[in-house]
């Protein structure tokens, strides 16, 4: 009777080890898990915003740059944009370079 005791009892310790193994996995998938929806997915929809902002961007559009820079867009290419900083003064920039549109706040559209 003793010798299927001592038979049975790797196999026992061999099922607690599959189970605990699990449970070492399960505090990385839960950091993968809160990383995905607090890190990746927000970057995400930012950049999908962004994305956006630059396809819309239109002649006569008021705009500020990543650096500052307050114009209006005169010319729209499919990389670059022409940007009026002062009267007679154009700046040429990278479509990529447009940070937000400004918005009148009594229309709710552009200042131009």
């Amino acid at each position: 009777m003793h010798v299927l005791a001592d038979l049975a009892a790797p196999i026992v310790i061999a099922q607690e080890d599959v189970g605990a193994g699990l449970g070492a996995f399960l505090p990385l998938i839960i950091l993968v898990v809160v990383f995905y929806f607090l890190l990746i997915r927000p970057q995400q929809r930012r950049a999908k915003q962004q994305r956006q902002l630059v396809a819309s961007v239109e002649t006569g559009d008021r705009v500020v740059t990543l650096g500052g820079i307050h114009g209006t867009v005169r010319f729209v290419d499919e990389d670059t944009l022409h940007l009026e900083v002062a009267p007679g003064t154009t700046l040429t920039l990278s479509k990529q370079a447009v940070a937000r549109k400004i918005v009148d706040a009594e229309t709710g559209f552009g200042d131009s």
